[in-house]
């Protein structure tokens, strides 16, 4: 069996445990941001809506269509689509604020499309997957085998992200100083969290990893360039200013890989191609964020 064809049947270890802990480290993140998040910061969409309709098309529109291109393309394995698809259904990552704020973008509009696109992640996560998953007939075949019921998705989505993001908001509003006190302690500490257990998830599965990242680096690069790069020439053709084109790209480029890893391991069973390819652009979106920030500070 070739080893693009092995990636299919492989299964990561992840413990009922370690998955539990993943959950809460994740659900732990969006209240830390959240934490930062006002009721005002949505009045902000309403006052510019072009910077943030731009961004909503970039991320939820043109992003999972590159991705269905790129995957006809390529012809990555059934199961390392299927974890291409996810990543591209996920609302922005976590840090994506703290990026596009060091890149001196448009950190109002970062702010603002963070706080919408986890919101409506609940909905377009579920039915971004499964409409662009279908359209490719091998990823559509895996899904009919694994007949995922997409009510426990929406349900699993609305707990981790939902749920914490009301919270903080709400926490926010009536508790302002304790907000601010907690969001200082939170935010690094989670997000160290989070990254002990990919590093844990790395470890428990080091030879699996060693020997298919020769095939998943190149599939993650051009993906995450894919989706970089739609942010920009969004920005860029519809003419916005530098600060703005800056924060799509990062807020297109910066995928909640985490919430991808929870999908997987709940109800994928780890299944090999998916959690790989998962678990890789959570690693890498960082370093190629953190370079591109770094690169635009001084520009303006």
């Amino acid at each position: 069996m070739s080893p693009n064809a092995e990636l299919d049947s492989i299964q990561l270890n992840f413990s009922s445990g370690d998955l539990l802990l993943l959950n809460l480290a994740l659900a732990l993140i969006m209240y830390g941001v959240a934490l930062n998040l006002r009721f005002e910061d949505f009045k902000y969409l309403a006052k510019n809506p072009k910077g943030f309709f731009l961004g909503v098309f970039s991320q939820f529109l043109l992003l999972p269509f590159l991705t269905w291109c790129l995957v006809l393309i390529m012809n990555p394995p059934p199961s390392v689509a299927l974890g291409m698809f996810l990543v591209a259904a996920c609302p922005g990552g976590n840090v994506s604020n703290f990026l596009s704020s060091l890149a001196k973008g448009n950190t109002a509009l970062s702010v603002s499309l963070t706080a919408f696109s986890s919101s409506i992640s609940i909905i377009s996560t579920p039915l971004n997957f499964a409409l662009w998953a279908g359209f490719y007939a091998p990823t559509s075949d895996l899904l009919r085998e694994i007949s995922l019921d997409y009510s426990d998705v929406f349900s699993t989505v609305l707990l981790i992200l939902g749920v914490p993001l009301i919270l903080g908001i709400f926490t926010h509003r009536y508790a302002p100083a304790f907000a601010e006190k907690t969001s200082k302690i939170l935010k690094p500490l989670s997000i160290l969290i989070f990254a002990a257990f990919v590093v844990i998830a790395f470890a428990g599965n080091f030879k699996l990893f060693t020997t298919y990242i020769s095939l998943i680096f190149l599939w993650v690069l051009v993906h995450n360039f894919v989706a970089m790069g739609s942010g920009f020439i969004t920005g860029k053709i519809f003419k916005l200013p530098l600060a703005d084109v800056k924060t799509l790209t990062i807020e297109t480029g910066i995928q909640n890989s985490g919430l991808g890893l929870v999908l997987i391991f709940t109800y994928f069973d780890g299944l090999g191609g998916m959690a790989i390819i998962t678990a890789w652009w959570g690693i890498w979106h960082l370093i190629s964020g953190m370079s591109i920030a770094s690169l635009w500070k001084s520009k303006v």
